[in-house]
């Protein structure tokens, strides 16, 4: 008999990559069956997952805990996320819808607890750099977990290859006589660190499934485990001359004052991103030992992982 898997955020990114993987892979898609848990199940992202086999949709929202309950019962596994939350206690905010989701897992004898974790530079820096809010929740959320009664192995996120179609992602000016290319316009990627700091990357789409699905197909052996989640390690300079060539766009990286970065991102974002940033170039996205993490989850991983080409070749970046 297939094992029910409850899936969070089953109708975005990483919930979704997550969904869609298990359905294609033969041997999990033999294991368990589906339980895609959104907030709205009128949305047509979740009329549209009723289509698929093997897939239920039932409504389950942090705000209410008895929604959870019936949402979890009869469930054997949960990969769980939460977004971020934002304001002055977003800390705290996201913490707790995450302890409900774990506490709620406990509640109705789920057997194992995939969390969707994040390193927490709050820790790694001593207290040196308190913005980045949304890594510390779910720092603080995966500690939490590993005290509960659950089995319970963890998914951390490197940098999302997606997030390069947002609009504040590059900025531009005009190209300095004398240079060439097809729009006079020259894409700037502008950061307040060194050009030289390396960070890990993923495509999230595609990936992110490759690593829970690793936990999925063996739970014992990556019970407690963190996958430390990320195709490979770019430094600035190389991620933007890699954007260029795909593009055929001049697109170069520069270190500018943090101030000046902080007005090229939402203002919510700003100590979140400038933080996070600085933190990164200090001590490591994973910490110290970020190079040997990344290895060791993309060996264990349940598949080839997506390079920056790969993606780009197939989601053209449009830079207009």
């Amino acid at each position: 008999m297939s094992k029910v898997l409850a899936i969070f955020g089953a109708t975005g990114t990483q919930g979704g990559a997550v969904l869609n993987f298990v359905l294609n892979d033969p041997e999990l898609a033999s294991t368990y069956t589906i339980r895609a848990i959104t907030r709205d199940v009128g949305s047509l992202s979740a009329r549209e997952l009723r289509e698929k086999k093997k897939v239920e949709v039932v409504r389950g929202d942090v705000y209410d805990r008895a929604s959870l309950e019936t949402a979890m019962t009869g469930v054997h596994t949960v990969f769980a996320m939460t977004t971020p939350v934002f304001g002055p206690n977003s800390l705290e905010a996201e913490y707790n819808n995450a302890k409900t989701i774990a506490d709620v897992a406990v509640e109705t004898k789920v057997q194992y607890l995939i969390f969707s974790s994040l390193p927490s530079p709050r820790k790694m820096s001593g207290g040196k750099y308190t913005g980045v809010t949304v890594f510390d929740a779910k720092a603080q959320a995966e500690q939490y977990i590993r005290g509960l009664p659950i089995r319970s192995a963890f998914f951390a996120g490197a940098y999302f290859f997606e997030n390069i179609q947002q609009s504040f992602f590059f900025s531009s000016e005009p190209t300095l006589s004398g240079a060439s290319n097809d729009d006079g316009k020259t894409w700037v990627i502008g950061r307040h660190i060194s050009p030289q700091t390396s960070l890990p990357w993923i495509d999230a789409t595609r990936d992110t499934g490759k690593f829970v699905g690793a936990i999925l197909a063996d739970p014992d052996k990556y019970e407690g485990k963190t996958f430390c989640a990320g195709a490979a390690f770019y430094t600035w300079e190389r991620f933007a001359a890699i954007i260029s060539k795909a593009t055929g766009k001049k697109v170069v990286y520069r270190q500018i004052p943090v101030e000046d970065f902080r007005k090229t991102v939402p203002p919510v974002l700003g100590d979140i991103f400038a933080d996070g940033f600085s933190s990164q170039e200090e001590f490591g996205y994973f910490g110290p030992d970020s190079e040997q993490l990344v290895a060791w989850a993309a060996a264990n991983a349940r598949g080839k992982l997506t390079t920056l080409e790969e993606y780009l070749e197939a989601n053209p970046l449009k830079l207009e």
